[in-house]
C-alpha cells in the first residue's frame, strides 16, 4: 500500500503539473497556479517523507501535513474548475478534484488507524 500511495502521490503532482502547463499565462491565473503546483508536489513529497518517521507522533504530524497540502490542492482546482468552466479541460480538472478527494480520504483514514493503535 505504502508503495502504491507513493506512486499516486507523484503521479498526482504529475498530473497536475500537466493540466496546469495548458491554461493561460496571466498575472491572475499563475497565481493560483503557482500555489496549486506547489501544494501538489507538497502532497507527493510529504508522503514519501512519512516512510522516514522518526516516531509515531512524527509519523502523524507527517500524515497531517500530506492531508493539509492535498485539501489545499483540491481547493485550489476547484477554483480553477469555477473560472475556466468554459474551457475544455473541466473533464481534466474534475479528475483531478476527484483524486485529490481519494487522497485526502485515503490520508485520513490512515490518520484514524494511527491514533487509535497511538492511544
Amino acid at each position: 500500500m505504502k508503495q502504491l500511495m507513493i506512486k499516486r502521490t507523484k503521479q498526482f503532482a504529475v498530473d497536475v503539473w500537466r493540466m496546469c502547463s495548458n491554461l493561460p499565462h496571466s498575472r491572475e491565473y499563475n497565481s493560483y497556479v503557482n500555489q496549486l503546483l506547489r501544494c501538489s508536489s507538497s502532497v507527493a513529497a510529504n508522503y514519501r517523507a512519512v516512510s522516514r518517521a522518526k516516531s509515531k507522533a512524527d509519523f502523524l504530524n507527517k500524515l497531517k501535513i500530506v492531508e493539509e497540502e492535498a485539501d489545499e490542492s483540491q481547493f485550489f482546482l476547484e477554483i480553477l474548475d469555477e473560472i475556466n468552466s468554459s474551457r475544455n479541460l473541466s473533464s481534466e480538472i474534475k479528475r483531478l478534484i476527484k483524486e485529490a478527494d481519494e487522497i485526502v480520504a485515503i490520508i485520513v483514514s490512515s490518520i484514524k488507524t494511527s491514533r487509535s493503535s497511538l492511544y
